[in-house]
């Protein structure tokens, strides 16, 4: 159903008016920092490189770009969109847009099902952050040097069978994203990220820098930029895709959030390619500062989760100045952990503010809470709960933890699902009008877009989504 000039007009202005009292973005910068903030993480400093190294390298990393441009870039400009277009948390902003263009109100799940996803990877994400924290202190004290890769190890396994170790570090990383959150959009999310973006950054190109000088870097450009496409197998190209929807934030409500933050004068499609760009550059360079280590140390590309916490720890113990990069290594790990922590946290926190009517640090502090103790579960199955598999019953769920569950649950259903849910909205529900009034592309620019998301992406998400669960 299309819109009228006039009634676009007013539903535009009536939200340009919520929108300010709820506080905008300053400028496009801010939101391409904190939306950039929220993809660069976890995803592009540790699981990039190793399913890289698992995947055959420079046919992997060709896959992976095309992904980004079909599946991701498309996907995000949706959800941008439809924050912008709604004003509000995910859940209401589906709601309002469902009202207004007299479509089903069950619309309105789809951005629940991104915050549930989001809330619940943050609960282990803020697990993992905090072995990055932890890491820290043992890389810089010196504890690495000249180890053994069973003393490396060792020191990795004491501290994932230690909850209350694992407690403290979670709680650590819990109170920097909620500290942040609770400061609200000009004051918190944008002030954090204009700060810990361009120092991640730095860190980034400092190891880089450093890499250069192990005297494997070219090894390392030609394993990533030469594709072998004898090494890239159906399930490769299945992890390119899943990996490109799951590094920019997709599926989760995040962008959603985001955008409902950002002016109505600021480009979606610019800013939308500007952060994947960002975020692919951001993953490529931090294969080009892992890859050099370990193959100037001999060691395996395809070495798994492992990579970060084992493999690259001893490595860096055997080099001169190791102990200090391989702390920069963790603080940059930090920084990324933090910024998607951030953005993780801030749907539920929106939507308790509008829905329950709750002051903003109030609502940081009950979300961040339960996402806390919710972690504390995660915690305790690598240690005293490692032999406890609820699901077991199920053949593909047999033997995973209560971590493993979260990871796959919101990995392989709730992303993908949410993705495809965004993608039918825009290409087969939402207004068109509304659309281009919200993008405000060119015909032909408009097309492609429209064309891509309606019949491309959601194929693409489905064929990920059905080989997950098989």
């Amino acid at each position: 159903m299309s819109l009228s000039s006039s009634g676009s007009a007013t539903y535009t202005g009536a939200l340009e008016g919520a929108n300010a009292k709820r506080g905008l973005w300053s400028s496009r910068l801010a939101f391409v920092l904190a939306a950039t903030g929220s993809a660069v993480g976890l995803g592009n400093i540790w699981k990039f490189p190793y399913i890289t190294g698992e995947n055959g390298g420079g046919a992997f990393v060709l896959v992976y770009l095309v992904c980004i441009a079909v599946v991701g870039i498309p996907i995000m400009m949706a959800e941008v969109m439809i924050g912008r277009r709604g004003g509000r948390s995910p859940v209401n902003s589906l709601r309002l847009i469902a009202e207004r263009d007299r479509l089903n109100p069950a619309w309105k799940l789809v951005g629940a099902v991104g915050i549930l996803a989001g809330f619940l990877i943050l609960s282990f994400y803020s697990v993992i952050g905090g072995w990055a924290v932890s890491y820290v202190g043992t890389t810089a004290s010196g504890a690495l040097t000249g180890q053994s890769a069973e003393a490396v190890g060792a020191i990795f396994s004491d501290l994932l069978s230690d909850p209350m170790t694992l407690l403290l570090w979670h709680t650590v990383f819990m109170a920097l994203v909620m500290v942040v959150v609770a400061r609200g959009v000009r004051s918190g999310l944008e002030r954090a990220v204009s700060i810990l973006m361009p120092g991640l950054f730095v860190l980034l190109l400092i190891m880089v820098g450093y890499a250069m000088t192990t005297g494997a870097f070219g090894r390392a450009a030609a394993f990533l930029f030469q594709p072998d496409f004898s090494k890239l197998t159906t399930s490769g190209v299945l992890i390119a895709l899943g990996h490109a929807f799951f590094t920019l934030s997709l599926g989760m409500a995040v962008m959603m959030a985001y955008g409902s933050y950002l002016p109505k004068h600021v480009s979606i499609a610019k800013t939308s390619i500007t952060v994947s760009v960002i975020d692919t550059a951001v993953a490529l360079l931090a294969g080009l500062a892992i890859f050099p280590v370990v193959f100037a140390n001999g060691l395996e590309p395809g070495a798994g989760p492992g990579l970060i916490f084992q493999t690259l720890p001893l490595a860096f113990g055997q080099m001169p100045l190791g102990a200090f990069f391989g702390t920069l290594l963790f603080v940059l790990l930090i920084f990324a952990a933090w910024t998607s922590g951030i953005s993780l946290l801030e749907p539920i926190v929106e939507w308790l503010e509008e829905q329950k009517g709750l002051n903003r640090a109030v609502s940081t502090l009950g979300a961040g809470f339960i996402c806390w103790a919710l972690g504390i579960a995660s915690i305790l199955s690598l240690n005293l709960w490692s032999d406890v598999a609820p699901l077991s019953f199920i053949p593909a769920l047999e033997g995973k933890t209560i971590f493993d569950l979260l990871d796959f649950f919101t990995a392989n259903i709730l992303l993908p699902l949410g993705g495809l849910l965004v993608a039918l909205f825009a290409g087969w529900v939402m207004s068109r009008q509304a659309m281009e009034n919200e993008l405000s592309l060119s015909a032909p620019a408009f097309n492609l877009w429209f064309i891509t998301v309606r019949f491309l992406t959601p194929v693409a998400v489905a064929v990920v989504f059905v080989y997950n669960l098989i």
